[in-house]
Order: C-alpha cells, then sequence, then structure tokens
C-alpha cells in the first residue's frame, strides 16, 4: 500500500514562517544576551555620594533613582564601559522588539563601527567622553528621539567601550510605542529612512494577509506566528523585560503596526521641506553660485593624456550628477595608448568645491558617514594585506574623512599609532573622537617635507582617484615613507567588465568627483619608477559589492531627485509625491539589486576580479 503523500508546504507561507521564526528566536536570544543591573533595595543608596565622572542623562518624564544609577555606575566600571544604554524594565513590547532586530549585544561593543543604538530613555556617560563630544549635560532634557541621536553620537567617541543593560528600577515613563511624526523622528534619529521603512512595513503586512487568506492552514500560521511574536520573544518564563500591556500590545499588532506604519508614512511624505534659516542660506548660495552656469566649472579640453603623454583619446562615458543631482555634464576619456581614464574637462578648484560641498559634510555628511560605517570587512581586509609583511609602529591613512579606516584596523594593529590626513574638517572630528591620534587638514604633497620618513605605513584608500594630479601624490607618499615601508592602495579597477555593462549608471565612475582612474598595470609602473616594489595585489578580495544597487539608486534618483536639494527649483507637492512614490516602486529593485550584488561578489572573489584592486608597495632601501 502506497503511504499518503506528504502535505506540500505552499512555498511563500514556508518563507514567512522561517523568517518570522528565525527572527523570534534570534529577538529572545539578543534579549538574554543583555545583562541585567542588580536590584537594590530602596534607600540602599541613601548617604552615598554620587559616582565621580559620571552623568545620567534622561528623557523627559523619565525619573530614575539613586540605586539604579549607582547600579549602573558600578556595572560600566566593572565592564570598562563609558557609555552605558539603560533598558527600562517596562520597554514597550515593539520597540523592544525594533532594538532587538538592530543590536546584537553580543558583538555590539567590541564592533568599533557599530551604530551607537539604545532605547531612548536613559544613557551613563563619563564626563570624558561628553567633553570631547561637546555635550552639554546640564542643557535641557531631550525627548526620546533627541536621546537617541545623542547615544548614536556618544557611541562614535566611545568605539569599544559602549554597551546595554537592563534596569529593573528603571521605568519609561507610560510612553508607548511610538507612531506618526514621532516614530518617523525617532526613525531619523537613528539614521534609518522612515518613508521606506514604513513602506516596507505595510508591503510585509499586505503580503502576510494575502498569503493567510490564500495559503491555508500554512498562511494562517505564518500571520499567527507574527500576531504572536511579542509574546514569544519577550514574556516567556526568565525573560529579564516586563513590557507594559504585553497581552494588549500581542492582541492588538496586526492593526496597531497597520495605523503605525499608515501614520508613519504620512509623516514622513510631509517632512523635509527647507524651512530654517540655515536651510534658505545655503539655498542661496547654490543659486548665486549657479547664477553664470555649471560650465564655468570646467577647464578647458587637454588634448593629451595625464599620464603618458598619448594624444590618441576616446570619449568613454558621459553622465551627469547622479551623486547629488548637481546641475553639469561629466565626460570621462580614455588613452588608446596606456588605457588611463580620466576627467576631461575636468574640474577647476571652484567646481571641486561646489560639488564636494554637502557630500561628506554638511546636508549630506550623515548619510556618507552611514555608509563608511557599514564597510568594516573591507577596511579589515585592506589592514589584515599588511600582515606577512610588517608589524608597524607608525601609520598615515590619506584621504582618511572621519576616520573610519583607522578606527576599524585598530582590531588588527592595536598597538599602531594611526594619524589621518584629509582636505575636509572630518579629520578633526577623528581626532576628537579619538579614531586618529593625529588628523592633518590639508594636502598631502604640502605636508610631504613635514612628514618626510617618519612613517611605515601609508595608505590611499580610494583616494588616489579624486586627486587633480595623482603622480604628484605618489612622489608625496615616497617622501613620508621611511625606507623600507609599505605604500598600500586601493583603487576603482576601469577593466572591470560591470563598468562596460552599466556604463553611465556604473557606481565607480563616481562624477564629478573622481578625476582618475588607472589601470592596475599603470600603477605598478609608476610605483616602480618611484623605487618601489609591489609585494602584494588583489582584486577580488578588494571587490565592491554596489555594482548594481549603485546602479538602481541612480535611475532612481534620475527619474525623481530629491526634492529638498538646495541647489534644485524647490519642492512642490507634486515632487514630493513623485519622490514617495519612486521610493516605494523602487524597494523590489533594490532587494534584487542586494541578491545581484551578493551572487557578484561571491563571483569575484572566486575568479580574483571585481570593481576594485589593492597593491601593497614596499620602498627600496637605497
Amino acid at each position: 500500500m502506497t503511504p499518503p503523500p506528504l502535505p506540500r508546504v505552499p512555498r511563500t507561507a514556508a518563507v514567512l514562517l522561517a523568517v518570522l521564526a528565525a527572527g523570534t528566536v534570534r529577538a529572545g536570544r539578543r534579549l538574554r544576551a543583555i545583562p541585567m543591573l542588580p536590584v537594590t533595595p530602596p534607600g540602599a543608596a541613601a548617604g552615598v555620594p554620587r559616582a565621580a565622572g559620571w552623568r545620567l542623562i534622561t528623557a523627559r518624564g523619565v525619573e530614575p533613582d539613586a540605586p539604579t544609577f549607582l547600579a549602573a555606575c558600578a556595572h560600566a566600571e566593572a565592564e570598562g564601559l563609558r557609555v552605558l544604554d539603560l533598558l527600562p524594565a517596562d520597554l514597550p513590547a515593539e520597540r523592544a522588539l525594533g532594538l532587538l532586530r538592530l543590536v546584537d549585544p553580543a558583538r555590539y561593543r567590541q564592533d568599533r563601527l557599530a551604530v551607537g543604538r539604545g532605547a531612548g530613555f536613559a544613557v551613563l556617560v563619563t564626563e570624558e567622553v561628553l567633553a570631547r563630544a561637546g555635550v552639554d549635560p546640564a542643557g535641557p532634557r531631550p525627548d526620546t528621539a533627541e536621546l537617541l541621536a545623542l547615544t548614536r553620537r556618544l557611541k562614535e567617541y566611545a568605539a569599544d567601550a559602549t554597551g546595554l543593560a537592563i534596569a529593573p528600577g528603571l521605568s519609561c515613563g507610560g510612553a508607548g510605542d511610538p507612531g506618526g511624526p514621532a516614530r518617523a523622528a525617532e526613525l531619523r534619529a537613528q539614521g534609518l529612512p522612515p518613508g521606506a521603512l514604513a513602506a516596507a512595513q505595510l508591503g510585509g503586512l499586505a503580503l502576510l494577509a494575502g498569503v493567510a487568506v490564500r495559503q491555508g492552514r500554512w498562511g494562517a500560521a505564518a500571520a499567527g506566528l507574527y500576531w504572536l511574536q511579542p509574546y514569544l520573544a519577550l514574556g516567556g518564563p526568565g525573560s529579564p523585560l516586563r513590557p507594559a500591556g504585553l497581552g494588549r500590545a500581542t492582541a492588538a499588532r496586526p492593526l496597531r503596526a497597520l495605523v503605525s506604519g499608515l501614520r508613519t508614512a504620512a509623516a514622513a511624505g510631509r517632512d523635509g521641506a527647507p524651512d530654517t534659516a540655515s536651510d534658505a542660506a545655503r539655498a542661496a548660495s547654490y543659486q548665486e553660485d549657479l547664477a553664470a552656469g555649471p560650465e564655468r566649472f570646467l577647464e578647458p579640453r587637454r588634448t593629451d593624456c595625464p599620464w603618458c603623454g598619448g594624444h590618441r583619446l576616446t570619449v568613454r562615458v558621459r553622465m551627469p550628477d547622479h551623486l547629488q543631482g548637481k546641475p553639469g555634464r561629466f565626460t570621462l576619456e580614455q588613452c588608446g595608448d596606456c588605457g588611463h581614464v580620466f576627467q576631461n574637462p575636468r574640474l577647476t578648484p571652484a567646481g571641486l568645491e561646489f560639488y564636494y560641498r554637502d557630500f561628506y559634510d554638511g546636508r549630506g555628511g550623515e548619510g556618507t558617514g552611514t555608509v563608511f560605517g557599514t564597510q568594516g570587512a573591507s577596511y579589515r581586509g585592506r589592514a589584515e594585506m599588511l600582515l606577512p609583511h610588517a608589524d608597524p609602529a607608525s601609520w598615515l591613512d590619506v584621504g582618511t574623512g572621519h576616520g573610519h579606516f583607522c578606527n576599524a584596523a585598530r582590531d588588527v594593529w592595536p598597538r599602531t599609532r594611526f594619524d589621518g590626513l584629509d582636505m575636509g574638517e572630518g579629520v578633526r572630528e577623528a581626532e576628537r573622537r579619538g579614531w586618529v591620534e593625529t588628523g592633518y587638514l590639508g594636502q598631502f604633497p604640502e605636508f610631504a617635507s613635514k612628514l618626510a620618513g617618519q612613517y611605515e605605513v601609508v595608505s590611499m584608500y580610494h583616494y588616489l582617484e579624486h586627486t587633480r594630479e595623482p603622480l604628484a601624490e605618489l612622489d608625496a607618499a615616497a617622501t613620508v615613507l621611511a625606507p623600507g615601508g609599505f605604500l598600500a592602495i586601493e583603487l576603482p579597477d576601469p577593466e572591470s567588465r560591470m563598468a562596460r555593462l552599466l556604463g553611465p549608471f556604473w557606481l565607480p565612475w563616481f562624477q564629478p568627483q573622481h578625476q582618475h582612474l588607472m589601470p592596475a598595470a599603470n600603477l605598478r609602473e609608476a610605483l616602480a619608477d618611484r623605487g618601489f616594489t609591489v609585494v602584494a595585489e588583489e582584486h577580488g578580495a578588494a571587490h565592491q559589492g554596489n555594482d548594481f544597487f549603485g546602479a538602481v539608486a541612480f535611475a532612481a534618483a534620475r527619474v525623481s531627485p530629491d526634492p529638498d536639494r538646495p541647489w534644485g527649483p524647490g519642492p512642490t507637492p507634486r515632487t514630493r509625491l513623485l519622490a514617495h512614490a519612486v521610493r516605494v516602486a523602487s524597494l523590489p529593485c533594490f532587494a534584487a539589486a542586494v541578491a545581484l550584488d551578493t551572487l557578484r561578489t561571491a563571483a569575484a572573489r572566486r575568479t580574483d576580479g571585481g570593481n576594485a584592486y589593492r597593491m601593497l608597495a614596499r620602498k627600496d632601501v637605497p
């Protein structure tokens, strides 16, 4: 007798069940990894002086007692922490689940580039960190969104000394799960896009409802698991949290999520108009700069190659400013003799200032910093490239920005002194954060004679392509390095197959910022001419998995530029609606791009071919 066939599980329901089950288990595991402060009886701290050197900053409506403060100080000192975010024992369910999605407590402290996260109710900080961060602890008490933003900032000043703890004696003051403008403000404070997240939340609810209706008991099981998730993750025996109204929050979860998503989406759609004095001044400055047209920012076109002097030049690609959407059109030409690709005509110094403005600092600084903070694996790969060759005491990172590489590289080289050099004010911030020991502000060639022979390693990671005279930068590196020292370089590879496939939508063209893109053979020859021997070269390991994601981002920005850009014509209800619609419609495209980039990265690692390359060269000893 043939046994009856096993019931077939609908694919979508199976995927949802797996994802929700994994998320529930992960949330419970992460919750139990958060340490809990000891419960101190009321009055036990009477007569005990305030712990010196610590400040407890709380959101409005949160009133901690002395035992909680002293227990937090004792825990922080025992663990070697300088920033400690305290989770109230009655933290609402959705707030707790949201935090546990963002933070893995087992890795949070060790990850020097991790974004600072917390519950937004109370944070314990040393006075030394507050002073370096420029925070006045005696200022007005922040709301939850402001405290979330402050926690994010403080983690940068205590990169490996920030933690979380549950405070049983602390209450969140009756604050519930936020919605609408409050939730949008809290998401923005954490560097998260409220509009996109609200759209994803509503899309997930619609998918779950459709599965529950169309895919029988398995679909109903997936919907039920989502419904019960708060209680399963937070309400089990031994749970260190006791969210207020957990039963009600669990019972009403789908309806609350729907209302919250709709209100947040509406708030995100209304937000962003430039209505402050600084926004108006920025817009006026841009309009003044553009009054004579963007052509004034370009030099005359040259007829020879800046690398080899050849005259066989052809256009490789023409494109607008996909990065910010500022006016102007840019051309990259390629030399038929040596393969060098360069911007022609190139930007003047005034043009560079115009197109860099509000990208790495100012209006765009926060977003750029967030992107740099996600490159930890790449930073470690760069630092580890030197392991077989040297144990440096001194390292100068040229083009360091805010010092993200130096911060991450300390995990590989904890005894190395890292200094940084950059043209932007971010290098000063890197020094204040402690990510670099000394920050040099200015052009590298200008510092060459002052720093001659002082460093065992000089690095130029995605820096050389931004410079006007890359050969002069190599000369400066040769001067600054001690004999036997190492020069580490990483660059986009203009010979990448994706450059031809994606054309002007290939992210590493990065116009108008990239002035020069040189093939690896050209760089090897230039290094040899300056007394260097290449000891290592990596292509696949240097690949940055952003080809397809960048192409989708460029295409979306082309269809609907940011309506609030101060160099644009100004927002209207129509442009705001279009921008929001494009963001929502592009979500599936971004998801597909992430999948394609994952496959592309795996292929690049296996074939040692990608969109970038690294080179390590030793300065020959005379």
